[in-house]
Parts: structure tokens; C-alpha cells; sequence
């Protein structure tokens, strides 16, 4: 007698959002508290670099095999997993706080291996959400997920500081438990389908898979779908603007206390404004694309999103420093637009990927999007010390509305939906008209 699942594709999705929720906004606060921990312990910038890079490094180097496993695991019981191991962490965290014996090499132990569980979570929560949700609300479901991460860009900061004036640090590890607890609870009453290839893969089917090695058939799922987003020439130009936009924005938005103080001459109160400007931004662009729904053709909304991204990056540099809430403003701008370019190219991923394939194929957009990142932080150190942090600004800027021109007027981007819908054919898979699951798995 087995745990009663709820049915209805909203219900079960809603329920699997708001878990996720909970255990964003949990993750969010408890790593802004380690950040304030590891500034106020060290005050170094190396120690607060280096905990970003290990962040970041599971995703870009893992990023594509991980995708290739969810797509042969139960997507469901991955996401379980990924929870169920931030919860141990922040849980033994919270114990070394409490005992006084916590140091430096913990937090980044904690941060990769959260890193890690993250690299497995998102493609799987990704992936799944195509086969729960009907293709017609897949760009709206984007929007409303890229609003739910404004509000929390918006909320934890603050949320966090107020806590850390109330709690100590194990205290709000311990936060991080009971958020992440509450997701795999919510999980634990939902069934989320596996696709065929996956369910054949997990049974044991799936042809020649007594014959391949482990590592051999794993290599072989990377290769597909490295071979589905090559042979996909509309995707691989929108990566190749992606990863020139990320190379150059990345690095401004990093730097951007370093502007706040030495450009405008204000403070951490104002550099906190900033950051709320963006956030709230990317809520109400979340709410304009899951209200409105984008262009019937997707790439137009996502060029009008970069362009939009452009122009408010342009602003905050080029603004005249005594008119500072102008360049809030622009943030404001940059943050609205964030959205409107990331949902309708993610929606279109998930309805035209085969379901199957799906996993390794978000992860391997988001690993080389990510890649750009190290060598951009190498480059713009050195270049903002010579010329200022403006630079950054003003080239970002720019160079997202040339991306967005170049995009609107390609016409391999602009037959991105037409040729998806072709290779998904040609994988012998034909878009269902709901989301109607190929494989009822458990």
C-alpha cells in the first residue's frame, strides 16, 4: 500500500513548485549567510571568488553527464535525492556551527557537493516539466519560474540579514533543513512520468545494453546529445550568442559592488538597491511573459528580451553618476528583460528535445553557457583596473543588442521552432499536443 499520488497535471506541477520554492528561498538565505560568514571571518575577495568557483565548476564540467544519467534514472527520485542531500549538508553544517568547530574548507566541501546535487536537480526538474505540463503553457510556466527567482532575489537578501541579526549560523542552516525537507515531502505525493527510452533504459531493455559497458553506454548518451544539438543549427547560433552575452555581462554584474562604490561613490545600502531593482525586474518580466506568452514565433520574443537586456546594461553604464536611481532604474530594465529572453528558448527546448533526451541537452546549454564564465572573471579583472568598471557596462550593452539584431535577422534562429520540430521527427518522436506522458514509469 503505496503513498497516495495527487493527479491533474497543475496540481501535481503546482505541487512540485511550491516544494522547489521553499527549497530555493531556503538555499538562498543560508548562502547569503555563509557569504556574510566567510566576509566577516576572512574579509578576503579570493575567499568569496573561490567559493564561487566552486559553485560553479560541478555544472560546467559534470553538467552533460549528469544530464545523460537523469535521462536514464527516474527523474522523480533525483530530485528526491538532490534534496534529501541538501538537507544532510546544511544538517552537518549546522552541527559543526553549533559545536564551534566550523572552518573555510567545510563551507566550500558544502557548497561543491550542494553544487553537485544542483547539477543533477535542475535538468531533472527541467526535463520533467515538459511532460507534465502542456506545450501550449510552457513559455508562461517559464515566465512564472523566472519570476519566482526575481522574488527571490529580492526577498532572500533581506530575509537573510534580518536573520542573521536573530539567529546564529546554525540556526539558519538549520532553516535550510526544514525548507529542503518540506520539497521532498510535497515529491514523495506526486508521480512524475518517465519518457520511453528512459523507462526502457531502467528496465533493462533498451537494445544492447547487456553488451555495453556502464561508462561506454553513458558516453554514448553524451554523444547523442551533443550530436542532436549540433545537427540543430538554429540552437548551436542562439548558444554561440548566449555564451558571447554571459562572456560579457557575467564579469559586470560580478564587479558591480566595485561600481556601486567607486563609480557613484555609495555605499552597501545602494548596491543592495541595485540588486533589488534587477530582481524586482525579473518578477514583473515573469508576470508580463506567463500573462501574455511571448510571439507566436519564440526567437522574436527572445531577441527582444536580449535586446531589452542591452539596453538597460547600456544605461547603468552611461548614466552620470549623480543621478544614481537612474541606474537602478536600468537594472530594473536589465531584470525585466531577463525573462522575456530566457523563457521562450527554454519552453522551446523542452517541447521539441525528445523527452528522453532532454537531461543531457539542458545540461549541456547550461555547461557551455557557464564555461564562459572563469575566462571572462580572468579577462575583466585586469581591464577594469586599466579602464573601469563602466567598461564592462558599456560593452555588455552593446553587445547584447548587436546579438539580438544579428538573431532577429538570422534565418536559422528564426526557423529554430521549424527545424527543432524536424529533428525531433527524425528521432522518431512526434510532439504530443498536451503533455501527455510517453511512458506512464513510476
Amino acid at each position: 500500500m503505496g503513498v497516495k499520488k495527487l493527479s491533474g497535471w497543475k496540481v501535481t506541477f503546482g505541487a512540485i513548485w511550491v516544494g522547489q520554492i521553499f527549497s530555493l528561498v531556503g538555499s538562498s538565505i543560508s548562502g547569503f549567510a555563509l557569504a556574510w560568514w566567510l566576509t566577516e571571518l576572512t574579509g578576503s575577495a579570493t575567499v568569496l571568488a573561490t567559493a564561487y568557483m566552486v559553485e560553479l565548476l560541478p555544472g560546467v564540467i559534470l553538467g552533460p553527464f549528469a544530464g545523460a544519467l537523469v535521462d536514464r534514472w527516474n527523474r522523480r527520485k533525483v530530485m528526491i535525492g538532490a534534496d534529501l542531500l541538501v538537507a544532510l549538508l546544511s544538517l552537518g553544517l549546522a552541527l559543526l556551527s553549533w559545536a564551534g568547530l566550523l572552518k573555510i574548507w567545510h563551507v566550500y566541501v558544502l557548497m561543491l557537493l550542494r553544487a553537485l546535487g544542483g547539477t543533477f536537480h535542475w535538468p531533472a526538474m527541467s526535463a520533467s516539466t515538459s511532460l507534465l505540463v502542456p506545450k501550449e503553457h510552457l513559455s508562461r510556466v517559464a515566465g512564472l519560474n523566472q519570476m519566482v527567482q526575481g522574488a527571490q532575489n529580492i526577498i532572500s537578501p533581506a530575509l537573510g540579514a534580518l536573520l542573521l541579526t536573530l539567529l546564529p549560523l546554525h540556526g539558519i542552516m538549520g532553516i535550510d533543513v526544514v525548507t529542503a525537507l518540506i520539497a521532498v515531502i510535497l515529491l514523495l505525493f506526486v508521480h512524475i512520468p518517465q519518457p520511453q527510452a528512459a523507462a526502457a533504459s531502467a528496465d533493462g531493455d533498451a537494445e544492447g545494453a547487456q553488451a555495453a559497458s556502464p561508462m561506454r553506454a553513458l558516453l554514448s548518451d553524451v554523444r547523442e546529445g551533443l550530436r542532436f544539438v549540433w545537427g540543430w543549427k538554429g540552437m548551436c547560433i542562439v548558444l554561440g550568442l548566449a555564451m558571447l552575452v554571459n562572456f560579457m555581462l557575467n564579469p559586470a554584474f560580478t564587479l558591480m559592488p566595485l561600481l556601486v562604490k567607486q563609480e557613484f561613490g555609495r555605499g552597501a545600502l545602494e548596491l543592495g538597491w541595485m540588486q533589488s531593482g534587477w530582481g524586482l525586474g525579473v518578477v514583473v518580466g515573469g508576470l508580463v511573459l506567463g500573462v501574455w506568452g511571448g510571439f507566436r514565433r519564440r526567437a522574436f520574443t527572445s531577441m527582444l528580451g536580449i535586446a531589452g537586456i542591452g539596453m538597460g546594461t547600456l544605461l547603468v553604464g552611461l548614466v552620470p553618476t549623480h543621478v544614481f536611481m537612474l541606474a537602478v532604474a536600468g537594472m530594473g530594465l536589465t531584470g525585466l528583460m531577463n525573462p522575456i529572453a530566457n523563457g521562450p528558448f527554454f519552453a522551446t527546448i523542452q517541447e521539441l528535445v525528445p523527452p528522453a533526451m532532454q537531461g543531457r541537452v539542458l545540461s549541456l546549454v547550461f555547461s557551455l553557457c557557464s564555461a564562459v564564465s572563469p575566462l571572462a572573471m580572468l579577462v575583466a579583472g585586469p581591464l577594469a583596473d586599466a579602464f573601469g568598471v563602466r567598461l564592462w557596462y558599456v560593452m555588455g550593452g552593446v553587445t547584447c543588442i548587436v546579438a539580438a539584431v544579428f538573431g532577429r535577422f538570422s534565418p536559422a534562429v528564426l526557423r529554430l521552432e521549424e527545424e527543432g520540430a524536424e529533428l525531433r521527427e527524425a528521432e522518431g518522436v512526434v510532439a504530443p499536443a498536451t503533455a501527455t506522458p510517453v511512458v506512464d514509469g513510476v
